[in-house]
């Protein structure tokens, strides 16, 4: 089964997939409101809007796992990506990254392992998978690398279809 093919729901409940977003590089990302990394948020939606016309978006999944730093309602998160962040990337559901409730999207994304051979458990809120527009898993950036760091948009503009 590809990535694009799991069932996810948007943040308003939707049932959806990552299919809709087919033939396009993501970068999947887990997301936070009240993390000292939450600022990140503003170099995603930058690369989004500088990316989304050659075939890429940005995806976020909110979590709360990490010292619960995403406590708020659907709701609550659409307001302050919005309102804070300009966030224009799609939003998915509330999930799990790591334990015996890992959503299917991140039990394919944690098998790939980051740039010094580990994979495994998420770290923290703000960890980036880039995924090909096949669906392939390419690439793993933990929390600290900033969207917008060189390794990163490298590895975006090699994916772009």
């Amino acid at each position: 089964m590809s990535i694009h093919d799991i069932a996810v729901h948007t943040l308003d409940g939707t049932p959806s997939s990552l299919g809709s977003l087919r033939g396009k590089a993501l970068l999947v990302v887990n997301v936070a409101s009240k993390c000292g990394l939450t600022p990140q948020y503003a170099g995603l939606e930058r690369l989004h809007e500088r990316y989304a016309g050659r075939g890429f978006s940005v995806v976020g999944f909110p979590c709360n796992q990490f010292a619960g730093q995403e406590p708020g309602t659907a709701e609550e998160i659409a307001t302050f990506c919005s309102a804070t962040y300009g966030v224009t990337f799609p939003l998915f559901e509330k999930v799990e990254v790591n334990g015996p409730g890992r959503h299917p999207v991140y039990r394919v994304l944690t098998g790939h392992a980051d740039a010094s051979g580990e994979a495994g458990d998420v770290a923290w809120n703000f960890e980036k998978f880039l995924v090909s527009p096949d669906g392939e898993v390419l690439a793993r950036f933990r929390p600290t690398t900033e969207p917008e760091d060189e390794s990163v948009v490298r590895a975006i503009e090699a994916a772009l279809p």
